[in-house]
């Protein structure tokens, strides 16, 4: 693509990650909720909860080409509640974990990382991590989004 930036992708680990079926539908994620809430005893892991939905809720919204996933380690706080995601069909894959790196000077971050997302999702699937400049690398594998 002209005019990206020149960049470089640092493979930091493979994770083990959960991952939503193929759906769009936005009640999935309030329904989710109520299932999971039961396996939630305090108001710690309530609003460990609370977050993971609306990370979904976020993800489904924003049309994605690529699954929603979190790394299982994140979601341990549910405890059975992860064989419950299973039983509703979440799988277990390994994901890896991808940092870019934007060489020499930076003008507009932002911008040009936006240019390296766009040319990135040509070559695979990922998913941006929030607020940081890793991405998430599934396997070609898994169904194409």
């Amino acid at each position: 693509m002209p005019g990206s930036k020149e960049f470089k992708l640092n493979f930091l680990r493979m994770e083990q990650h959960i991952l939503l079926p193929n759906t769009t539908s936005i009640i999935l994620a309030q329904n989710l909720y109520e299932i999971l809430f039961q396996y939630v005893i305090d108001p710690e892991k309530e609003a460990q909860l609370k977050y993971f939905i609306e990370k979904l809720e976020s993800h489904i919204k924003s049309k994605p080409r690529a699954p929603f996933s979190m790394p299982l380690e994140e979601l341990d706080f549910l405890g059975e509640g992860l064989q419950e995601l299973r039983l509703l069909n979440w799988m277990e894959s390994r994901v890896a974990v991808v940092e870019i790196e934007l060489l020499g000077t930076v003008n507009n971050q932002e911008e040009e990382m936006e240019a390296i997302y766009e040319l990135l999702s040509d070559l695979f699937t990922f998913n941006k991590k929030a607020d940081s400049n890793i991405i998430y690398v599934y396997s070609k594998h898994l169904t194409i989004y």
